[in-house]
């Protein structure tokens, strides 16, 4: 029998705070992720690991979980991601189109 995969765990918009945001875009790996996700509705993985090992993946996609810049979600075994533009904008009006907009 073949278990389901866990779901992950997301923080509500509220909860979002400014600084797990900017810490997790501090990383250039991280705000890679970011900007890919920025252009394309979702992404599984492996579209956005630039041939980094999996191990190093899951932990930059949890830091950016956790600070709610992106939702994942499964289908099946593959993981798909989302950057989660509309609830950051509630929260934190035009912060990540000034972001995104950088070089």
């Amino acid at each position: 029998m073949m278990s389901a995969m866990r779901a992950f765990k997301h923080p509500l918009p509220a909860e979002l705070t400014l600084e797990r945001l900017l810490y997790a875009l501090s990383d250039p790996v991280r705000l890679e992720i970011v900007r890919c996700l920025s252009s394309v509705a979702e992404a599984t993985c492996g579209e956005l690991d630039g041939g980094r090992p999996k191990s190093s993946m899951s932990h930059h996609f949890r830091v950016l979980r956790d600070a709610g810049l992106v939702h994942t979600r499964n289908i099946g075994t593959t993981h798909m991601n989302s950057l989660r533009t509309d609830e950051l904008d509630i929260r934190f009006p035009g912060l990540l189109r000034c972001i995104l907009s950088q070089d």
